[in-house]
């Protein structure tokens, strides 16, 4: 068994004291930090997400913190979404993008004030590519990582258990909205989103002073609903459709490859750094898109991308794929060519175990 030696590189979170007394069983990772991967198993965990509710330390959604007079000038640079709609309490998701239009990450980005904004990352170096523009232009804006630290609350069971800690009217939040809830007099801000399919919420945890406290408050309420440490799950993450940067889609894909085109206002994001290359994608269309896949077979891990193919030529590349108990089949996600990427197209994938049977899917499976 691997075991990932411990370093000041690789740093622990303000929940990992709980991970590790939930009987964590792997990790990854992730921005620099620890993140857990399996509890029980994946299986497991997953019928569990299903049906109850679990906390998630995803710490390692590290926040980029942008703050001054120019920082809605800098926001628009990073995106080519319309964030001129955006208010104080609203979460946007927002691809961003690098002068060619290709993807450098792809956050939530929490409007505070109208000069002060977090930007909860994928796993990415963002910082760096925020603070080169703010610099390179002579922005007036702070670019920081402040010490803020994403709890999450996920499962059919999740309001109820929110409630039970933040109060009831945490359950009156709408899809990417947020609002601020006390909790041992601290004003802590609550968001209703979540890297899963099943509901929940996400809880910016300011100082990581605060972070065990709240973890174990959350345990504590949620005994009789089946409260469990989880993490984000491969294989309901694969069915929902949820692409992870840096696996399903990378700085050589552009957000219209990526199936994100309706987050793009290209048209009306005036200032975004990849405008102009995303303009000429957006008119023409893209040769390669992430499709759904099913996969025949007894499969392997998918730790690596699998090539797509049709006879000798390849047409695209498997980039997630796990069993689903749920729908009995391998359910995979790719970038695919457009010759093959219409629904009920069938391809082969070569793994490192062999050649399986493939067919593209119309949608996911939830």
């Amino acid at each position: 068994m691997a075991i990932i030696a411990g370093s000041r590189r690789i740093r622990r979170t303000p929940f990992s004291d709980g991970v590790e007394a939930s009987g964590v069983k792997g990790y990854t990772v992730y921005n620099h930090m620890l993140l857990p991967t399996v509890f029980r198993s994946v299986v497991e965990d997953y019928h569990h997400l299903k049906s109850a509710v679990q906390v998630w330390d995803v710490s390692v959604e590290r926040q980029v913190e942008i703050r001054g007079p120019d920082a809605a000038k800098l926001m628009q640079m990073l995106t080519p979404r319309d964030l001129r709609g955006m208010l104080p309490g609203m979460c946007y998701y927002v691809p961003m993008v690098d002068e060619t239009g290709g993807m450098l990450n792809d956050p939530v980005a929490v409007m505070i004030t109208d000069d002060r904004y977090w930007v909860s990352i994928a796993d990415s170096d963002l910082l760096f590519w925020v603070k080169g523009l703010a610099y390179g232009l002579r922005l007036d804006v702070l670019v920081d990582e402040p010490d803020v630290s994403p709890l999450a609350i996920q499962g059919p069971k999740a309001d109820e258990l929110a409630a039970r800690v933040f109060g009831d009217k945490v359950k009156d939040l709408k899809f990417f909205r947020y609002g601020w809830f006390d909790f041992q007099g601290q004003q802590m801000l609550v968001a209703r989103s979540g890297y899963s399919k099943q509901g929940g919420f996400e809880v910016y945890v300011e100082g990581t002073q605060n972070g065990m406290p709240l973890w174990n408050a959350l345990m504590e309420a949620g005994k009789d609903l089946d409260v469990y440490a989880g993490c984000p799950n491969l294989i309901e993450r694969i069915e929902g459709g949820l692409l992870s940067y840096g696996n399903d889609m990378n700085r050589d894909n552009t957000p219209h490859e990526a199936g994100l085109g309706r987050f793009c206002s290209t048209q009306t994001a005036i200032g975004c750094v990849g405008r102009d290359a995303l303009l000429r994608v957006s008119k023409e269309g893209p040769v390669k898109q992430v499709r759904a896949l099913r996969i025949e077979g007894d499969l392997p891990p998918c730790d690596r991308g699998w090539p797509l193919m049709d006879g000798q030529r390849q047409v695209g590349i498997v980039t997630s794929a796990a069993w689903s108990p749920d729908f009995e089949t391998n359910v995979a996600i790719g970038m695919v060519r457009m010759t093959h990427w219409e629904p009920m197209t069938d391809v082969d994938v070569v793994t490192q175990a062999g050649v399986f049977p493939a067919v593209v899917q119309e949608t996911f499976w939830i």
